[in-house]
This record gives C-alpha cells, sequence and structure tokens, in this order.
C-alpha cells in the first residue's frame, strides 16, 4: 500500500514523458516548491491538499491537481480507494475509463514486523510517474475534483522482504499509450510488462 510519496523540485532527471514537455516540468516544480518538502499524503475531509497530476488533454499532457481517494457521497469513499490493485484492473477493465501519471521522485512504505520506514526510489533525482486510475467525484459542498487511486503492482525479487507491493510504474515510452488508449485489458497488460525495467531499477534506503 502506498500512502505517502515525496515530490522534489531539485529532480534532474525525468522518467515521466515520452516527449519532455517544459510546461508540465515547470509546473511541477513550481507545486513541488510550493509544498515546501511536504510528505504528500491522502486528501482529507477537513485539510484539502490537493497534488499534481498528469492527464491528457486535447493532445497534449497537463498538471492538474487532484485529490487523492475517491469521492463517494459528498464523503471520502469509507472503502480504502486510495490504492487500486493491478489484478482487479486485469479482471474489471472499466475501472480503466479515466487514467493519469501521479508525478513522484519516491515514495515510502513501512518495513514490518520491524515497523521501520523506507524510501522507494530510481536514483537520485529521477522524476517517474506512478500509474493511477481517476474519476470525478463531489464533496458535500458541491465541489467538484479529479480523485485518483494509485496502481499497485506486486514487488520485484529484491524489494518483496521490504514490502510486498509496489506502485505500478509508467515508463516514459509508454506513457503516452497509458493516458490515451482504449480503456481494455490489454492496456494494463501492457503497463505491467512495460513496468518491469523500471522496477528492477528501484532501490530503497531508510528514511531520513
Amino acid at each position: 500500500m502506498c500512502a505517502s510519496y515525496g515530490l522534489d523540485p531539485r529532480f534532474t532527471d525525468t522518467e515521466l514523458l515520452e516527449a519532455a514537455d517544459e510546461a508540465v516540468l515547470e509546473g511541477l516544480r513550481a507545486w513541488a516548491v510550493e509544498n515546501a518538502g511536504e510528505t504528500v499524503r491522502p486528501t482529507g475531509k477537513n485539510l484539502r491538499n490537493l497534488n499534481p497530476i498528469v492527464v491528457q488533454h486535447d493532445a497534449a499532457p497537463a498538471v492538474e491537481t487532484g485529490w487523492w481517494g475517491f469521492l463517494v457521497g459528498g464523503e471520502p469513499s469509507k472503502f480504502p480507494s486510495i490504492n487500486t490493485r493491478s489484478e482487479r484492473l486485469q479482471e474489471r477493465p472499466g475501472g480503466l475509463k479515466g487514467r493519469a501519471l501521479v508525478p513522484a521522485t519516491s515514495w515510502f512504505e513501512m518495513q514490518k514486523p520491524e515497523r521501520k520506514w523506507n524510501e522507494f526510489l530510481i536514483g537520485d533525482g529521477t522524476l517517474f510517474g506512478m500509474a493511477a486510475v481517476t474519476q470525478r467525484g463531489r464533496t458535500a459542498d458541491g465541489e467538484w475534483y479529479t480523485c485518483y487511486s494509485i496502481v499497485m503492482r506486486p514487488a520485484p525479487s529484491h524489494l518483496v522482504s521490504l514490502h510486498d507491493r509496489m506502485p505500478l510504474l509508467i515508463p516514459a515510452s509508454l506513457s503516452h499509450d497509458w493516458l490515451t488508449a482504449e480503456p481494455t485489458r490489454e492496456i494494463i497488460d501492457e503497463a505491467i510488462v512495460a513496468s518491469d525495467e523500471l522496477a528492477e531499477r528501484v532501490r530503497a534506503r531508510p528514511r531520513a
């Protein structure tokens, strides 16, 4: 389960989009600077921290802010919704109708039973995209948001002792297809296979 991640504005390398989009990258840097190094956490009912996601607008990717977790009946869902299992999307590809990339430079998981936090990253300063599914949601006061849930896959063998699952990382070469392809099982199957190379590059270190 991914319940927090980081977005460092000092990223120097990017594995986010196939074609570098300076407007997207500058938008992410500006948000990260404004966030002042805070860990990105699920959006709450009272503290409405909205987080940057990359979606497809017309012919080009764009940054917008999203609500991490789904809204149901005007309230944050009572069922766990900040993460979605890749296997569930393979079984029910209708959940792929809305998709996004969640930009990050690391994510955090607790190692059990030691209860130690580790930071997972692809080298220092690498910006990458975590797969997400999206849907529109409305709060009780009538505000509409794009809500997102990070897709989780089984962890590779070199990480499984630390945590059994990890975000589905989308390589830049698949970013356009992930954002635009038809919502069928083929795109989630392709994403899982394509993510293997990035998953092998992930390393963990104790969280400072």
